[in-house]
């Protein structure tokens, strides 16, 4: 058999071979490798090409060395969970970078990071003013997490005391012009549902690129013609267009009226229609 043909069959071997152990080690995001890990993926990418190409000329050998680097970061991943400390010794841990809105200089030196480059990590994170953060933190990784004084977050729909309806993932419907049955299945709908959602935006269904339905039942559409605008869908907020104008017209049938029997009953339902607006609010307004 030729050296050719042997680095050749070699090579796909090992392709396959690396692929499977690279998956019993574990999904891991390529940015967010320790140390450790990144020199497990590099002393792997080196047994297989010096296997492949003949260079450790023992082809047993060289599966050997692989598959034992293939395992150790499996069995200190293993052994990480377990032990504090051998965690700490493998993966290192965490520096505070700010506590307490007060910036920790001497952790700066032991990352070895400047100033001005944690300022650029900070711009990176959309954090342009310093005095706004309370607490930063370099992870493992090297990457470096902040959290803004309570003063300077965001309002939430939890600090307003106000109720959001829940999101789910949106089902696609319609891919490059064909329907996805699968999503539609998903969301509890139907291709007549979705003929007739069609028919009432104007939009044939050849000419839809990328069809999803949200959480709410809504549909987004997506065509080829990007000159054509899509009409949005404003079914939820006519629905409660409706309601608020129902309860509006109860509580001036509620002043017109000088019969006390009718006042109540008009008043009585108005708060039941204001109390109905208030908890489908979030449904259909947000």
């Amino acid at each position: 058999m030729s050296i050719r043909l042997v680095i050749l069959l070699k090579s796909i071997f090992m392709l396959f071979l690396t692929l499977f152990l690279t998956r019993l080690m574990g999904k891991k995001n390529l940015t967010k490798l320790t140390p450790f890990n990144i020199i497990s993926y590099i002393v792997i990418s080196i047994i297989v090409v010096l296997t492949s190409f003949n260079i450790i000329t023992d082809f047993y050998f060289g599966l050997t060395i692989l598959v034992m680097w293939a395992l150790l970061p499996i069995a200190f991943d293993f052994l990480c969970l377990k032990s504090t400390w051998v965690r700490n010794t493998i993966q290192g841990k965490e520096t505070i970078l700010i506590k307490n809105g007060k910036v920790m200089e001497e952790n700066l030196t032991k990352v070895r990071m400047t100033g001005d480059q944690f300022l650029k990590e900070l711009r990176c994170r959309n954090i342009f003013n310093l005095a706004e953060v309370e607490f930063a933190i370099m992870e493992t990784t090297g990457d470096i997490n902040a959290t803004l004084k309570a003063e300077n977050k965001p309002i939430t729909s939890h600090d307003l005391g106000k109720k959001v309806a829940s999101k789910v993932e949106p089902q696609t419907v319609i891919l490059d012009g064909a329907i996805i049955n699968e999503g539609l299945n998903n969301t509890g709908l139907n291709q007549e549902w979705l003929s007739t959602q069609l028919q009432s935006k104007g939009v044939t269904l050849d000419n839809v690129f990328l069809g999803q339905v949200d959480s709410s039942g809504d549909l987004y559409l997506d065509i080829f013609d990007d000159n054509i605008e899509v009409p949005k869908s404003q079914v939820k907020e006519m629905l409660y267009a409706n309601i608020e104008k129902t309860q509006a017209d109860f509580m001036s049938f509620y002043l017109e009226t000088n019969n006390k029997q009718a006042k109540a009953m008009y008043l009585k339902n108005a708060e039941k229609l204001k109390a109905v607006m208030e908890n489908i609010e979030p449904y259909l307004l947000r």
